[in-house]
C-alpha cells in the first residue's frame, strides 16, 4: 500500500464522517477494517474538546485542533497536517447544524435564520478557497435547504462556485444505503476540476414517512430488530435508561411504533393528550420491523425515540426505557468497537450530531470512484448485521 491520502476534517465531531473516510471501501461493519487504507484525515478540528478525544481514541494517527473555527487560520490547520495549500485531496466536516434544524424552532431568531452559528458556513468555504483540495463535501441537516434558510445556503453554493468547484447537492436519506435509521442529511460535494459530482444509487429501499411505495429490486431497509441481532440482551436496566417522571406511566404504555398520539381520543391509549400537541418523537417508541426515526443528539426526558421493550425498576413497576450506547452505534452503522468515552446522554450527544457511517461511506467512495482512486467494482454492498 502506498502513502495514504491526505484529507483535512472540519467541525469532525465524533468523526462519523472522519471514519467515513478512512473506511471508505471497507467491508460494512467489520472492527478494525480500514479497507483499502486509502484515504488519512491528517487533522481534525473542533470546538468542543470531549468529542476531539473521542476522536482521537479512534484515530490514533490523526492531528487535533481544540478552537473556534472563526479564530483558527487555514494555515494554522494546514500546519499541523504537515501540509501546503492544494495538498489534501479532500476537505470534510458539517458545520454545526443546529442553526438549521427543527428543533428549537421556536425561537424567533432560528424561524428567521438569524442564528449567528450560521456564519460558520462561510469558514468552510474559507478553508476550501485557501487549502484548495481536490474536492470537498460538506454534510448538514435537512433544514438547511429550507426556504427559511435560502439565503444561507445560496450564499454557500455561491461561494464554493466562484472557487471553481461546480458544487452539487442532494438529501439523502441514511436508510436507502443500508443504515438502520431514517435520517435525513444534505450533501454538498465539489471537485476543483469544475467536474459535476454524480451522487450514488441508493442501494436499500422500503417505505418512509414521505412515501409508502419503494423499490423492491433493492436491498430492504434494515430494521431496528436486525440491527440489534447478536447484542448482549442485559436483565436490568441501569437508571439512566428508565423513563420515568410525569410521562414515566404513559411511556411504558405506548406500543412499539407508537408516540405520544396513542394516548388521545384518537387511538386506543389514555385520552390525556391533544392532537398534534407535542413533537413527533413525543413518547415515541422504535418498532423493530422498521428503521429507527432520526436519533436525538440532545433529547428531553420523554423525547424517544426508546426501545420497544420494557423494563422492571427496583420497585417493580414496568417503564420503557432509553437505548444504550451499543444500539445507538448500531443505529448510526458504527461499528462496536467505536470508542466513546462520558455517560449515556454525553454518546447520545455526540452520536446524534454524527455522520451515519454507511451514509458517508457511500458518499466519499462514490467521489473518490469519480476522481479515479477507486474501482467501482464492489460498491453497494449489502449491510449485514451479525
Amino acid at each position: 500500500m502506498g502513502e495514504r491520502l491526505p484529507v483535512v476534517s472540519l467541525f469532525s465531531g465524533a468523526g462519523g464522517l472522519d471514519l467515513a473516510v478512512e473506511r471508505a471501501d471497507a467491508e460494512p461493519l467489520a472492527p478494525g477494517d480500514p479497507g483499502s487504507g486509502l484515504l488519512r484525515v491528517s487533522v481534525a478540528t473542533d470546538y468542543n474538546d470531549p468529542a476531539l478525544k473521542t476522536l482521537k481514541a479512534n484515530f490514533g494517527d490523526t492531528r487535533t485542533l481544540t478552537g473556534d473555527i472563526r479564530a483558527v487560520s487555514t494555515e494554522e490547520i494546514l500546519a499541523a497536517a504537515g501540509l501546503r495549500s492544494a495538498e489534501p485531496v479532500l476537505v470534510v466536516g458539517g458545520p454545526p447544524c443546529t442553526p438549521f434544524s427543527k428543533s428549537g424552532f421556536w425561537l424567533e431568531q432560528k424561524r428567521e435564520s438569524r442564528d449567528p452559528n450560521a456564519s460558520l458556513l462561510d469558514e468552510y468555504v474559507r478553508v476550501v478557497r485557501e487549502s484548495q483540495p481536490e474536492a470537498f463535501i460538506l454534510e448538514n441537516v435537512q433544514g438547511l435547504t429550507y426556504k427559511t434558510h435560502t439565503a444561507q445556503f445560496e450564499r454557500l453554493l455561491k461561494g464554493l462556485g466562484e472557487l471553481g468547484y461546480n458544487p452539487q447537492w442532494k438529501v439523502l436519506l441514511a436508510a436507502d444505503y443500508g443504515v438502520p435509521q431514517l435520517r435525513r442529511r444534505v450533501f454538498v460535494v465539489g471537485r476543483r476540476d469544475g467536474e459535476r459530482f454524480e451522487f450514488p444509487e441508493p442501494t436499500h429501499s422500503g417505505w418512509s414517512e414521505h412515501t409508502r411505495t419503494f423499490d423492491t429490486s433493492k436491498i430492504p431497509h434494515v430494521t431496528a430488530a436486525q440491527a440489534f441481532e447478536g447484542l448482549p440482551r442485559l436483565v436490568r436496566a441501569s437508571e439512566d435508561e428508565i423513563v420515568d417522571g410525569n410521562y414515566g406511566e404513559l411511556a411504558a404504555e405506548v406500543p412499539p411504533g407508537q408516540n405520544y398520539l396513542w394516548h388521545t381520543e384518537r387511538y386506543d391509549g389514555r385520552n390525556h393528550f391533544e392532537w398534534r400537541s407535542r413533537y413527533w418523537t413525543f413518547l415515541l417508541r422504535l418498532d423493530p420491523d422498521r428503521p429507527s426515526t432520526t436519533l436525538q443528539a440532545q433529547p428531553g426526558p420523554w423525547v424517544g425515540p426508546f426501545h420497544w421493550e420494557n423494563v422492571r425498576t427496583a420497585s417493580g413497576r414496568e417503564r420503557a426505557r432509553r437505548l444504550r450506547v451499543n444500539e445507538m452505534l448500531r443505529l448510526m452503522s458504527f461499528p462496536d468497537d467505536f470508542t466513546i468515552d462520558g455517560t449515556r446522554a454525553d454518546v447520545q450527544r455526540q452520536l446524534g450530531n454524527a455522520v451515519p457511517l454507511e451514509l458517508g461511506k457511500a458518499v466519499v467512495c462514490a467521489l473518490m470512484s469519480q476522481l479515479g482512486y477507486l474501482d467501482r467494482a464492489g460498491a453497494g454492498r449489502a449491510v449485514v448485521y451479525a
